[in-house]
């Protein structure tokens, strides 16, 4: 945060006698609970972290200065050199060895995403009333700055949740007109579990939710980790592209569509070998199985839907025909299914299993599956 950086310096540039501090942020993301970034005046230095949901309620967490800063909502201001701040937060003995000698934290702003700033000094005279005071009134203006970054990045952050990285960048970029778009050829991966409808009626519904997240987050992965794009959870099953863009004869892309199809058999083998404790407590859903088909196309990107609700999705005739292609893992099982058009673009022995008549389908659709296939889906 360059402007944050900037700011700082020019509160020191006038006089005040700020040695290190410290922004923090919250925002609205399900895996982060905000950002942060320090500075430290003796080597020029910003560095931005990322808080994540996971650490708070930790043991360290509940030991830092901010935890009772945001606990109390009171501003805080301890001596790092005292033996008592140590002991309540370790922390302090670090900055102590620092030669910081004064150290303070207060609220920025208020409402739902709450911030902090936290600053030391290294001076042996430690902060005076009125030193406090000006860089108060100064952060006070800086927290307009604040609301309005963490408004943008929360409403960035939103959408790419939600709707993926690629339709986040369009609807950001204003492309939120219905019906406008744009015709994109890519890999349409689409994917399945087996026996969903079952699994519903014998688990409560806490429990479908653990187990689907758990499949979801494999798959999405697999996608996601070879530049895919995850465009819709459809029920139990994921809608995901693989955008051919400049790979002219699309060897990269179909080999990237298919490594992730056996990547994400292979993880679901070893979730069901291994699964985590809070699924290994459950009983009657394993083993869980999947089916995937890839097949090439030329997709619609772009806005469907009301006035007034909108839907950023891909449509067309080769959506269809791969969902239709994904369903015959049901009657054939296998756990991936390619088709012939995108057979021909990847670059590895392929097992032809003939031609299939697919309903609403006019042309009867050649269907292959990878040798030595991982994953099976009966």
């Amino acid at each position: 945060m360059l402007i944050y950086e900037a700011f700082i310096w020019h509160m020191v540039a006038a006089g005040l006698p700020i040695d290190r501090a410290g922004l923090y942020i919250g925002t609205l993301h399900p895996l982060l609970r905000g950002f942060a970034w320090t500075w430290q005046r003796s080597d020029g230095s910003c560095e931005e972290w990322k808080v994540r949901q996971a650490a708070i309620g930790t043991e360290s967490a509940r030991r830092s200065p901010l935890w009772k800063l945001f606990s109390t909502g009171q501003p805080l201001r301890y001596c790092p050199q005292d033996i008592e701040a140590q002991a309540e937060f370790p922390i302090m003995a670090e900055l102590a060895s620092m030669g910081f000698t004064d150290y303070l934290g207060t609220l920025l702003g208020g409402g739902q995403f709450r911030h902090a700033i936290a600053y030391a000094t290294k001076r042996a005279q430690r902060f005076t009333h009125d030193e406090i005071a000006q860089v108060e009134r100064l952060m006070a203006l800086f927290a307009l700055h604040v609301e309005r970054h963490i408004a943008v990045r929360i409403a960035d952050n939103t959408l790419r949740t939600y709707l993926g990285s690629l339709a986040a960048g369009k609807v950001l970029g204003g492309k939120i007109r219905r019906g406008g778009g744009e015709s994109v050829h890519a890999m349409i991966w689409v994917c399945d579990l087996r026996g969903f409808t079952a699994l519903s009626n014998r688990l409560t519904d806490h429990e479908v939710i653990q187990l689907i997240n758990a499949y979801f987050e494999i798959f999405a992965d697999a996608v996601l980790s070879r530049g895919g794009e995850v465009l819709k959870f459809i029920g139990d099953g994921l809608l995901a592209i693989f955008p051919f863009g400049d790979d002219v004869d699309g060897a990269a892309v179909a080999g990237a569509a298919l490594d992730a199809a056996e990547d994400a058999q292979t993880r679901l083998e070893e979730l069901n070998k291994y699964p985590p404790a809070a699924l290994a407590e459950m009983s009657g859903w394993n083993p869980l199985r999947a089916g995937i088909a890839l097949h090439e196309g030329d997709v619609f990107f772009g806005n469907i839907g009301s006035a007034e609700r909108l839907d950023f999705t891909v449509v067309g005739p080769a959506v269809n025909e791969a969902s239709r292609v994904e369903a015959l893992n049901k009657t054939i099982g296998r756990g991936i299914l390619i088709t012939e058009k995108a057979a021909r673009r990847i670059n590895r022995p392929l097992e032809r299993l003939g031609e299939y008549t697919l309903r609403g389908v006019a042309t009867p659709m050649g269907v292959y599956v990878p040798t030595a296939s991982r994953g099976a889906a009966p």
